[in-house]
C-alpha cells in the first residue's frame, strides 16, 4: 500500500501535467501553433539567459542563507558544498516532489558531517519561511490587481453568488477550525503539527544570532526570483509592457506550480498562459512565455544538478580519503 501511495505521489502529478498539455494544446488551431512558434523564433534569448543567471545567483544566496541557520548548531559547511547541495536538491525535485529537502541534508551529512536530522530541520524551517514569503507576495499581487481580478471573477460569477460563496467559505473555514481544535484524529494532528511547525519555523528566525542577515537575504532571494521572471518577460514584445502588479501575480501563480508539483512539469506554461489571458495577453503569447521561462530554468537545473553530482566527490576527495 505504501509503495502504491509513493508511486501515485510521484507519477500522478506528472501524468496529469502531461494530460493537461495534450488537452490544452489539442484545441489550438494551426494559426495559433504558427503564432506560438513565431514567438519562440523572435524571442530575445539574451534576456532569457540573463534571467537564468539571476536564478543561479538566487541559489548562491540560498546556499549562504542556509549557512546562517547551521551556524547556531555548531556547523560551518563550506560554501561550495552548500551550493552543490542546493543544486542537487533542485534536480531531485524535478523527478520526485519534495525529495530535494532530503537530498540536501544527505549531501551535507556525507560531505560535511552535519547530522541528517539537524540539516533537515534547518531546511524545513527555511522552507516554512519561503512559504511565508510566497503568501506575502500573493497578498501583494491580489491587492495590486484586485479590481481587474474582481471584474474577471464577477464576469464568471454574479456578485450576489460571489458574496454567498465567500460567506460559505468563511463558515467552512470556521467549522474546520473548530473541528481541528477539538479533534484528536490522525489527520487533524498532522495539520496541527504543520501549523505548529510553521509558527516555530518563523519564530526561530528571531532567535538566530544573525537574524537581520537572514531576513535581508530572504528578501534578496525573492527579489531575484521576481527580477528573474520580469527579465524573462522582456524577451517577448507582447509581455515586455506588462505592469508590475501583473508581473507579481503571474510570478506567484507560476511559483505555486513549481512548489507543489514536479517542478511545474506541464502545469507552469498553462498557468502562466491562463493568468496572462485574464489581463488581455493572447494564449499563444502567454504559452510561449511560460514555455521559455520553464524550459530555460529546467535546462539550468538539470545541468547544474548533474554537474553537482559529478563535482561533489571530486571536490571532497581529501575529506573522503581521510574519513
Amino acid at each position: 500500500m505504501k509503495r502504491l501511495s509513493k508511486f501515485l505521489q510521484i507519477f500522478l502529478p506528472l501524468a496529469l501535467g502531461i494530460f493537461l498539455i495534450w488537452y490544452f494544446y489539442s484545441k489550438f488551431s494551426e494559426e495559433q501553433w504558427n503564432e506560438m512558434v513565431r514567438q519562440f523564433q523572435k524571442a530575445d534569448y539574451f534576456m532569457v539567459v540573463l534571467s537564468v543567471v539571476m536564478s543561479m545567483v538566487s541559489h548562491l544566496v540560498r546556499a549562504h542563507r542556509w549557512g546562517l541557520m547551521l551556524q547556531p548548531l555548531g556547523y560551518q559547511p563550506g560554501m561550495v558544498n552548500k551550493f552543490l547541495a542546493v543544486s542537487v536538491a533542485y534536480l531531485m525535485n524535478l523527478f520526485i516532489p519534495k525529495s530535494g529537502e532530503v537530498s540536501r541534508a544527505v549531501v551535507l551529512k556525507k560531505y560535511e558531517a552535519v547530522p541528517f536530522e539537524k540539516g533537515f530541520g534547518t531546511i524545513i524551517s527555511e522552507r516554512i519561511v519561503d512559504l511565508v514569503f510566497l503568501m506575502l507576495f500573493t497578498a501583494v499581487a491580489v491587492i495590486l490587481e484586485f479590481q481587474q481580478l474582481f471584474d474577471y471573477v464577477n464576469g464568471l460569477i454574479p456578485f450576489q453568488k460571489l458574496v454567498w460563496l465567500l460567506v460559505f467559505a468563511m463558515g467552512l473555514l470556521f467549522a474546520v477550525f473548530l473541528y481541528l481544535k477539538k479533534s484528536t484524529g490522525k489527520i487533524s494532528s498532522k495539520i496541527k503539527d504543520f501549523v505548529k511547525g510553521l509558527k516555530e519555523g518563523v519564530f526561530s528566525i528571531f532567535k538566530m544570532n544573525k537574524k537581520g542577515a537572514f531576513i535581508f537575504q530572504s528578501f534578496i532571494i525573492w527579489g531575484l526570483y521576481i527580477l528573474s521572471f520580469y527579465t524573462a518577460t522582456q524577451a517577448l514584445d507582447e509581455t515586455s509592457q506588462i505592469g508590475f502588479g501583473i508581473t507579481i501575480i503571474t510570478f506567484v501563480v507560476g511559483s505555486f506550480t513549481f512548489a507543489f508539483t514536479n517542478s511545474g512539469v506541464g502545469y507552469y506554461p498553462l498557468a502562466i498562459a491562463g493568468i496572462l489571458f485574464i489581463f488581455g495577453i493572447p494564449e499563444t503569447t502567454g504559452s510561449a512565455l511560460g514555455w521559455i521561462v520553464w524550459t530555460s530554468n529546467i535546462i539550468y537545473i538539470i545541468i547544474s544538478g548533474v554537474l553537482a553530482f559529478l563535482i561533489l566527490p571530486v571536490w571532497n576527495k581529501k575529506r573522503i580519503a581521510h574519513s
